[in-house]
């Protein structure tokens, strides 16, 4: 028996966030889970498995790809494998088996992952200008690449209002990223009440830009050194508030996770 459960996470208010399905018992392979995910066109799908050891592994896929993580759909996962209780639980993940520890508190749901190497790569002067596509911009701190689980190219805009203009240059952010194994860039301004706004690009149709990049808010709090509030996804109509906290090398990425009904897409069987 197959059971979906779709959820809204990291959702700023009720009703509101980056939506996931999450999958048990499926029974499917890998090409019968994209192509499930492609006819779903929800931002991401999880299969929650079991393997021969007894641990269980988060598949994640977006509707044009296979994904090594994806934080918000792990934290789908957590709603659904903690269910009403408090506590903890560790997974790993399909594609590169990392670790993932899994807990729900009364503020919801928390993933933690650890600092990851990043690549060594020669950030250019001009190079956030020509990714942003914003000649002459003026970065309010140095371009940096940090990694926790996906490595991201930080880019620290001067105000918020130049951070949400942004068009940038996702074909050269792709190609780029590609060269040097960094997946994508990810803008962020600091807020007057202290709080962060962030905006993710790695896709090459803007209209798939991210509600909520999980992994981006642990890089962003490995390079800060403590934890933030970090807003994201207004621009896409889907508002997002991502909380974390550092523990040593360890970061701990948290929100909501609201169930919803799930309307169901035919899937013709392939």
């Amino acid at each position: 028996m197959t059971t979906i459960t779709e959820l809204l996470c990291f959702g700023a208010q009720p009703g509101q966030g980056n939506p996931a399905l999450v999958v048990q018992r499926d029974g499917w392979d890998t090409a019968q889970r994209q192509h499930f995910a492609h006819a779903q066109q929800r931002s991401a799908c999880v299969f929650i498995d079991r393997a021969d050891d007894g641990g269980v592994v988060l598949d994640y896929f977006y509707p044009h790809t296979r994904s090594p993580l994806c934080l918000h759909a792990t934290l789908a996962a957590a709603a659904v494998l903690l269910d009403d209780a408090a506590g903890t639980m560790t997974v790993r993940t399909a594609l590169r088996g990392q670790p993932l520890r899994l807990s729900r508190t009364g503020a919801g749901y928390f993933v933690a992952l650890e600092r990851q190497p990043a690549p060594s790569v020669a950030l250019a002067a001009d190079l956030p200008a020509r990714l942003l596509d914003l000649p002459g911009v003026r970065l309010a701190s140095a371009p940096l690449v940090v990694s926790a689980g996906s490595p991201k190219l930080l880019l620290e805009l001067p105000d918020c209002a130049t951070l949400q203009a942004l068009r940038p240059d996702l074909a050269l952010i792709a190609a780029w990223g590609q060269e040097h194994g960094v997946n994508g860039c990810y803008a962020w301004a600091r807020r007057a009440d202290g709080a962060i706004e962030g905006r993710s690009f790695n896709h090459l149709d803007p209209a798939l830009e991210d509600s909520a990049t999980g992994v981006a808010a642990a890089a962003l709090t490995l390079h800060l050194g403590h934890g933030i509030a970090l807003h994201q996804g207004a621009n896409r109509g889907q508002p997002c508030l991502l909380r974390t906290a550092l523990q040593g090398e360890t970061v701990l990425v948290g929100g909501a996770a609201e169930a919803i009904p799930y309307h169901t897409k035919a899937v013709r069987t392939i």
